[in-house]
């Protein structure tokens, strides 16, 4: 059996909106990313065991509010006390995270199918979030992330580079198409392409 991506008949690839007369470089892009791990790591209450002593994949938990600690393949996002997401390109980061977090300690939950993730990279892309979005971007730079919502969806932004400013975008599935057509829907005014 295939897995079928959340945005896999809606997201659109192509030039839209006020595109005309402008270099396609400097055009924000948006593309769903897919086959992502997405872990989510609760530590229980009444745990003794010190989340600094713990690394997974040479990466250490963030634990300060908005911190993302990451390397090429796995990103570690604070998502509160004790509490964070681990997005990984790798196929094995689930058993890596159980052989490292036990099931006394941690609720380990593989909730890679319920997210529809949307990427918008360009000089635009603070500005697209800005029209859905009550965070102050004006401070939000690399490696930062937060819980919102744009539009009314609950979202989870995670920055994945200042130059180009990239932008990783969580969305619950079921909200995955309504989310899609928000995003799309800000980009127009300057132009988008779809990849």
């Amino acid at each position: 059996m295939t897995a079928i991506s959340p945005l896999e008949s809606i997201h659109k690839k192509g030039l839209f909106g006020n595109h005309h007369k402008k270099n396609e470089s400097d055009l924000t892009q948006i593309l769903e990313i897919k086959n992502l791990a997405i872990i989510q790591v609760v530590q229980y209450k009444k745990s003794k065991i010190e989340i600094k002593d713990i690394s997974i994949d040479g990466i250490k938990f963030p634990n300060q509010a908005l911190l993302v600690n990451s390397n090429n393949d796995t990103r570690f996002l604070w998502m509160g006390p004790k509490n964070w997401i681990i997005v990984s390109t790798k196929d094995d980061i689930c058993n890596l995270v159980e052989k490292n977090c036990n099931d006394k300690n941690f609720a380990v939950t593989d909730i890679s199918h319920s997210r529809a993730i949307i990427q918008i990279k360009g000089s635009n892309a603070i500005e697209i979030l800005k029209k859905g979005c009550p965070i102050n971007f004006n401070n939000f730079k690399k490696n930062n992330c937060a819980g919102t919502v744009f539009q009314g969806i609950n979202i989870l932004v995670d920055m994945i580079s200042d130059e180009p400013k990239t932008v990783n975008l969580f969305a619950l599935r079921s909200f995955g198409e309504s989310f899609y057509h928000d995003i799309t829907d800000a980009a127009l005014e300057d132009g988008y392409i779809g990849i």
